[in-house]
């Protein structure tokens, strides 16, 4: 049973859309699923004390035009894949209340993880990149120490990464059928539970690098 209602459209339109959920879909696998494993571990740095946190933020911020990098593969890419999911998801409607299957959870679940994911990345980004870049704030161990006392930003972290590492890996396993990967109910149960296996790691390493800073 469908996870979505969408309206009759022709075939250019078919092939137009097919073209830009590939795009989406490698968008939030390649660059920004990278970048979330590099942050995370950047993170994770954290447990090894403030002199190596700071170490590691140093060299990511000491690589030569890393802001062209920030651009064409994290900017760019996140830009396009909010952009186009937020589009599909004002297009789509999920039914849940009709079809309690796992997939339509799963289609309702990545929306509102996306939306949340959303908010925590541009407070984040703003939070630690662009104060730093307009008004040279400094970034250390001790600034997202600081930032984390705060209860209910800390909260909002928690939610925040919770959200962001769902959306990647339910993102995933949506991910390896769209790429015809996991074509069979049976591929796609296994692939299941080995991403949730990895949501709750990514969950773990994430979470626990917040508990360093505070």
């Amino acid at each position: 049973m469908s996870s979505s209602k969408a309206l009759p459209v022709s075939t250019p339109l078919l092939q137009k859309h097919f073209l830009l959920s590939r795009l989406h879909s490698l968008a939030g696998i390649v660059p920004l699923g990278a970048f979330l494993i590099e942050h995370l571990y950047s993170n994770a740095v954290a447990l090894q004390g403030a002199f190596a946190y700071d170490k590691q933020v140093a060299t990511l911020q000491g690589i030569p035009f890393v802001w062209l990098l920030e651009i064409f593969l994290i900017l760019l890419p996140l830009l396009y894949h909010a952009g186009y999911g937020i589009y599909v998801s004002l297009l789509s409607s999920p039914n849940t209340r009709t079809y309690g299957y796992g997939s339509n959870w799963r289609f309702l679940l990545q929306r509102v993880s996306g939306i949340v994911t959303l908010l925590f990345v541009v407070y984040h980004v703003w939070s630690f990149r662009l104060k730093s870049a307009f008004f040279g704030t400094e970034v250390d161990f001790h600034a997202v120490s600081a930032h984390l006392l705060n209860p209910w930003i800390f909260a909002f972290y928690v939610l925040g990464v919770l959200s962001v590492t769902f959306h990647f890996t339910n993102g995933l396993w949506s991910g390896l059928i769209t790429w015809g990967i996991t074509t069979g109910p049976r591929a796609q149960q296994i692939s299941g539970r080995i991403l949730l296996v990895l949501f709750a790691l990514l969950s773990v390493v994430g979470l626990g690098s917040m508990l360093a800073f505070v």
